[in-house]
């Protein structure tokens, strides 16, 4: 039986790892100066993948920290995917030249449809992620500060009939506050799409947590600050990594 895929998260502001709670920049908290440290370490420890977020590139809406990319995929033989102010032919460009395996689109699948869908036709469903932030059930952009008209199963129905396979659903609500993952809402979105290629982001605080998605069938899972905080020890993936 296929294990849930781990996917570890390390976000940039100025280059170095950090954490917020709820997408508020304001909480930020700096875990280490050098991402690249952390990457080593997760690959050390059987991690195969990761999910690099260029907060500065959110704030700023174009890409920023990608020379920190251009490390990890140099230096790590981590599958990365890479999000974050990723808003335009340019910027998708460089995250792929700069060693992105993947790149999610959030706010761009929001406010520009057409650009999203020629990234999926030319790229393809398998390096391009849709990126679903939500709250209350509303597509949130511009890094969760503006929520859009969107209602979350009719946005993500209009993309997977275009294509779209793979899917990152961040329940902001519980983002960076380590009480839980929305299991229910991952469990209908699964129920709804079958065969949707799912990664739960937001709440996980616990092996507990991840343990309950890998139970819903949710095939893969983002966490960041459980690690950081030492809510989950590295050690205590083994069993998730065979």
């Amino acid at each position: 039986m296929r294990m849930i895929e781990l996917i570890p998260a390390i976000d940039i502001i100025d280059g170095k790892c950090v954490r917020l709670s709820q997408g508020d920049f304001d909480s930020k908290k700096v875990y280490n100066e050098y991402p690249l440290e952390v990457a080593r370490e997760l690959e050390a420890n059987g991690i195969r993948r990761l999910h690099v977020v260029d907060l500065d590139g959110v704030a700023l809406h174009h890409m920023v920290n990608y020379k920190v990319l251009e490390q990890i995929a140099t230096f790590t033989s981590l599958v990365v995917d890479f999000g974050g102010g990723i808003q335009s032919d340019e910027d998708l460009h460089i995250a792929f030249e700069s060693g992105a395996q993947m790149v999610t689109g959030g706010s761009v699948a929001v406010k520009d449809p057409s650009l999203f869908c020629r990234w999926l036709e030319k790229y393809g469903n398998n390096r391009i992620i849709l990126g679903a932030d939500v709250k209350d059930r509303r597509i949130a952009v511009n890094g969760w500060k503006d929520e859009s008209a969107c209602m979350l199963f009719p946005f993500l129905e209009e993309y997977i009939e275009k294509g779209v396979q793979k899917v990152i659903c961040t329940d902001i609500v519980c983002d960076g506050m380590l009480q839980g993952p929305s299991v229910a809402l991952y469990r209908e979105i699964l129920e709804r799409f079958e065969g949707l290629s799912l990664i739960a982001s937001g709440g996980v605080g616990s092996v507990d947590d991840i343990i309950s998605l890998d139970e819903a069938g949710v095939p893969a899972v983002i966490f960041g600050k459980a690690l950081y905080e030492g809510r989950i020890a590295l050690g205590d993936l083994k069993r998730f990594l065979l």
